[in-house]
C-alpha cells in the first residue's frame, strides 16, 4: 500500500491543487521525521516534499529530497523525471538529460520526462530526436498544454512555421495563460506577416510571464 493510499488525508499526499506549499512541506517533514512509514511510502514523502521545495523555488532543497527518494526506490522513475525537473530550472542541463534518461529508461510511458528531453533535446539542436520525443509524450497525453508548446518550439526550430502555430494554438486552448505559447505563436503571426496580432500575442506573453520571452530569445527565438 502507497502513502497516498495509506493516507488520503494528509496534505502531504493531498492532490488538491489549493493545498498551500507550506503545508504540504510541514506535513511531509512531519511524516518522514514520524518513523512510521514504510520505505516505498516513505519515498512518497521525499518525493512529494521535493516538489513542494521545487513550486517553492528552492531547488538545491527539493534535489536533496529527489535523491532521498531515488536512494529508497532506485527504479523510482517519477522521481528521477522530478529531479530532472529541478535540475533543469537550475541551467544544468545535462545532469537534467540524465535524470529524463533514466526516468524513460524505467518507464517508457513517462510523458513529463519525454517532454522534458524533447526540450532539451531541442535546445541542443537536435531537432528530429525531441520531434520524436514530443510525439510520443503527446500520444501519451494529447492535450497537455507544456509538450504542445515543447513541439511548437521544435517546428519553430524546423522552419515548420504552419505547424508551430497549429501546436501554439493547441497549447493555448489547453491553457490560455501559457506564456510560452503566446510567444511562440507570436513569433510565427509576426513571421506570416501579421505584425499586430504577433505584437499581442507577444505582450500578453510578458504580462503572464516574462521569463517565457527571456528563455525563448535566448535560444534565438524573436
Amino acid at each position: 500500500m502507497t502513502a497516498a493510499a495509506a493516507q488520503p488525508s494528509n496534505p502531504c499526499f493531498s492532490t488538491d491543487a489549493g493545498t498551500s506549499v507550506d503545508l504540504r512541506i510541514d506535513a511531509c517533514t512531519s511524516v518522514i521525521q514520524s518513523g512510521a512509514l514504510p520505505w516505498d511510502s516513505l519515498a512518497v514523502a521525499f518525493q512529494n516534499r521535493g516538489s513542494a521545495h521545487l513550486d517553492k523555488g528552492d531547488i538545491d532543497l527539493a534535489i536533496q529530497d529527489y535523491d532521498q527518494a531515488i536512494g529508497l526506490v532506485p527504479n523510482y522513475a517519477n522521481a528521477f523525471n522530478s529531479r530532472g525537473v529541478a535540475y533543469q530550472a537550475k541551467g544544468e542541463n545535462e545532469r537534467a538529460l540524465e535524470d529524463y534518461d533514466q526516468a524513460i529508461s524505467l518507464d517508457p510511458d513517462n510523458a513529463n520526462a519525454l517532454n522534458g528531453r524533447c526540450w532539451l533535446q531541442a535546445i541542443r539542436g537536435q531537432l528530429q530526436a525531441a520531434l520524436a520525443d514530443c510525439n510520443e509524450s503527446l500520444r501519451l497525453r494529447p492535450n497537455s498544454s507544456n509538450t504542445l508548446d515543447s513541439r511548437a518550439f521544435v517546428y519553430i526550430r524546423l522552419e515548420r512555421w504552419d505547424d508551430a502555430l497549429a501546436d501554439s494554438e493547441a497549447a493555448l486552448r489547453a491553457n490560455p495563460t501559457n506564456a510560452y505559447a503566446l510567444f511562440e505563436r507570436g513569433i510565427v503571426k509576426r513571421r506570416n506577416g501579421d505584425l499586430a496580432g504577433g505584437d499581442a500575442d507577444i505582450a500578453a506573453s510578458r504580462a503572464i510571464d516574462p521569463k517565457a520571452e527571456m528563455e525563448l530569445a535566448g535560444f534565438g527565438i524573436q
